[in-house]
C-alpha cells in the first residue's frame, strides 16, 4: 500500500522505521512544515519525496494510507482532508480534543467508506498481551481491580518544562497529562470495559502557569469491580505500571521496564505459596532483566507495541478486514476521556 506520513515529529521515527521496514508499505512521501526535517527524514527513511504542504502531498503521491502525526489541535482539519483524498488515516493520540469531534470525524470516515484507525501501541506490547492471555486462559479469575499508573518527570526539564518553547501539549483541555491520557484510558478499558461511575482529582501541585494540571488521580467503577488511573510527575523513577487484579490471582508489569510478576496460589498449599511465589517471580525477573539489558543494547523502546500495532493494521486494511483498534476500543475511550475532564465528575 502507498504510504505517507505527516509530522516529523519525535513519534514519528517509530512509524517511518516501520514502513522503511514492512513489505506491505511503499513510502512515498514523509510531509512536515520544516523543509529541513520533512528533507532529512525522507532520506533517513527512503521516502520518494519530500513535502512541506501537505495537501500538494494527497494530490501527487496519491497515498492510500496517511499517517497523521502532528500536534492533537490539527488533527481533525488534515484527517478530513486525507479522508476526502481517499486515504486511510492512522492518527497519534488523542485523535480528537472531544468525544462529539471524534464521532463527527468517524462518521465523516464512514461516508467516505475509508478507516480512521487511533494508536492504541501500549495495547500491543508483549506485556500486555500476556497478561491478556492469563485472562483468557482463566488464570486470573474474574478482574476485580485495575491500577495504571505514569510516574513521569515532566516539570524537571525536556521537551514540556522549556517556556521559551512551549510544547503544544499545553494548550490540550487537560495540558500535558492530556498527551498521556489516551494510554492510560484504553488500557483500563481492556480490563474493565463499562465504568459506569468515574471521578477525577486534576491538580497543579507545581502551582504555575505553564502546565494545566501536573497531577491526575482517577476512579472508575463498573459494578463490584474498580479501577485507578494515576498521572503523578513528583515521584520517581519514571514509570508505567499495570497491576491487574483477580479472583483467582494478580499480575504487574511496568512497560518502561519490562518485567511480569505473577501471585497465584501454589502447589504445596497456602503456607508455601508466597514461597514458590517469590521463587517463580525471582526466575521471571531474572530472565526480564536479560531481556532489557538486550533491548537497551539494540535499541529498542518501550513504543516496541507500536510495530505489533501497525503490522495488524496493515494486514486488516490490505484483506478489508477490522483493524486491531475497532470503532468501540476509540469510542469508550474518547468517553472516559470527556467523563473525567467532566467539571461534574472532579473531586
Amino acid at each position: 500500500m502507498k504510504s505517507a506520513v505527516i509530522g516529523t515529529g519525535e513519534i514519528s521515527a517509530e512509524h517511518l522505521k516501520f514502513l522503511a521496514n514492512s513489505k506491505a508499505t511503499d513510502l512515498v512521501g514523509v510531509c512536515d512544515l520544516s523543509p529541513a526535517a520533512a528533507g532529512y527524514a525522507a532520506k533517513t527513511f527512503g521516502a520518494e519525496n519530500a513535502y512541506t504542504d501537505y495537501k500538494q502531498m494527497l494530490d501527487e503521491a496519491k497515498p492510500e494510507v496517511v499517517h497523521v502525526l502532528t500536534p492533537p489541535q490539527s488533527h481533525v482539519p488534515i484527517s478530513t482532508d486525507c479522508l476526502d483524498a481517499g486515504a486511510h488515516v492512522i492518527c497519534e493520540k488523542p485523535v480528537t480534543l472531544g468525544h462529539d469531534q471524534f464521532a463527527s470525524l468517524w462518521n465523516h470516515a464512514d461516508k467516505k467508506q475509508k478507516r480512521l484507525i487511533e494508536d492504541h501501541n501500549y495495547r500491543f506490547n508483549r506485556p500486555v498481551l500476556k497478561i491478556e492471555k492469563l485472562i483468557a486462559d482463566g488464570v486470573l479469575g474474574d478482574v476485580m481491580e485495575v491500577d495504571i499508573r505514569m510516574a513521569l518527570a515532566i516539570r524537571d526539564g525536556g521537551r514540556f518544562a522549556d517556556r521559551n518553547l512551549p510544547n503544544p501539549a499545553h494548550k490540550l483541555p487537560a495540558g500535558v497529562i492530556h498527551d498521556f491520557i489516551t494510554h492510560l484510558s484504553y488500557l483500563v478499558l481492556r480490563f474493565i470495559p463499562d465504568p459506569d461511575k468515574v471521578s477525577a482529582a486534576w491538580t497543579n501541585h507545581g502551582g504555575d502557569d505553564l502546565f494545566k494540571f501536573d497531577d491526575l488521580d482517577a476512579i472508575l467503577i463498573a459494578g463490584d469491580k474498580h479501577a485507578r488511573i494515576r498521572f503523578s510527575c513528583r515521584t520517581a523513577p519514571d514509570c508505567f505500571a499495570i497491576t491487574v487484579r483477580g479472583t483467582r490471582a494478580e499480575v504487574q508489569t511496568d512497560l518502561f521496564h519490562p518485567f511480569m510478576r505473577l501471585i497465584k496460589p501454589r502447589t504445596g498449599g497456602e503456607k508455601l505459596a508466597p514461597v514458590v511465589n517469590q521463587l517463580a517471580n525471582g526466575l521471571s525477573l531474572v530472565g526480564s532483566s536479560c531481556s532489557t539489558l538486550r533491548n537497551k543494547l539494540m535499541q529498542r523502546t518501550p513504543y516496541e507495541g507500536l510495530h505489533t500495532f501497525l503490522n495488524r493494521t496493515y494486514d486488516a486494511l490490505q484483506h478489508d478486514a477490522e483493524p486491531p483498534v475497532t470503532f468501540d476500543d476509540m469510542d469508550r475511550t474518547s468517553r472516559l476521556i470527556d467523563q473525567m475532564l467532566a467539571e461534574g465528575n472532579w473531586v
